[in-house]
């Protein structure tokens, strides 16, 4: 699960990114500070969640022993407009929705349930896993 630290970073930059390593956190770069966004309770829950099942799925599905994956969150728009969340990884595979099996499966299921649109990019090597949130001011 993200720390506080990091979901509250959602709506403080414009642009943030972070690289994981598979063993834990490495650093945090905010790229700009110069909004604040006063979004509604729904989107902040909703994107952290969001923020917190991909960053899951990198790490279990997705990035090799050794290896570490990117979280990048977007902000479209002044006060308003997009959110954008990105994990990167290094891993193959196309992640999609599944029925639940037992206590796993659900990521996915959560992520397109919460945000306005997912889905993912390639990138050399592996993917990126995103979704998008519309922000009200």
């Amino acid at each position: 699960m993200l720390s506080t630290a990091v979901c509250n970073a959602l709506f403080v930059s414009r642009t943030w990114s972070s690289t994981f390593a598979r063993s834990g956190f490495s650093g945090r770069r905010p790229c700009s500070t110069d909004a604040i966004v006063s979004s509604c309770t729904h989107t902040r829950s909703a994107s952290s969640r969001c923020a917190s099942e991909l960053a899951t799925n990198a790490l279990v599905h997705g990035v090799p022993p050794g290896r570490g994956y990117r979280l990048k969150l977007w902000l479209y728009g002044d006060g308003g407009g997009l959110l954008r969340v990105e994990v990167h990884d290094s891993g193959g595979g196309q992640p999609s929705v599944r029925e639940p099996d037992g206590e796993s499966g659900r990521g996915l299921l959560l992520v397109a349930a919460l945000a306005d649109k997912w889905g993912v990019g390639e990138r050399d090597p592996g993917k990126i896993v995103w979704c998008e949130f519309a922000v009200t001011a």
